[in-house]
């Protein structure tokens, strides 16, 4: 899979640790930045480029960064097509592809150690898309993308 990361200053760290996590797992990784953790970024610069690399087809799945992981999945929610989830354990990342199709993961840097966020990661590619009622309430939040689309003509 091609997984494209993002992070603002707060979360450069961990997306470091994530990216090898993933390489090592065999996983090609797409870099969107930012490319240090000192400079003060703009999260919701990364988190719709995360969105939209995912919604555009260039990449299958996206983990966006930020200090809390709230930034970066308002940000990347803005973009149709979406699905971010902020996460903060194996549970919840587990569930967010299960039950609501994430395909965006978002993390907080400030909230989760690095253990524990390769361990939500891999919890979260593993995890299986849930069928039956799940699939109808991903079909209502594809209906909400479509207004937002039309509102916008």
């Amino acid at each position: 899979m091609r997984i494209a990361l993002g992070s603002d200053h707060a979360g450069y760290d961990m997306k470091t640790v994530l990216a090898k996590s993933l390489t090592d797992w065999g996983h090609e990784t797409l870099d969107l930045g930012t490319d240090n953790g000192t400079d003060s970024v703009d999260y919701p610069d990364f988190g719709a480029a995360v969105g939209r690399s995912v919604t555009s087809g260039v990449c299958d799945f996206g983990i966006a960064i930020c200090g809390t992981g709230i930034g970066m999945s308002i940000a990347a929610n803005k973009v149709p097509g979406v699905r971010a989830a902020v996460v903060h354990d194996v549970t919840s990342a587990h569930l967010a592809r299960e039950h609501n199709h994430a395909n965006v993961l978002c993390l907080g840097a400030r909230v989760l150690g690095p253990v524990v966020a390769v361990e939500a990661v891999a919890a979260w590619l593993n995890a299986i898309p849930g069928d039956g009622r799940h699939v109808t309430r991903i079909a209502k939040l594809d209906e909400l993308d479509e207004h937002l689309v039309d509102d916008e003509r």
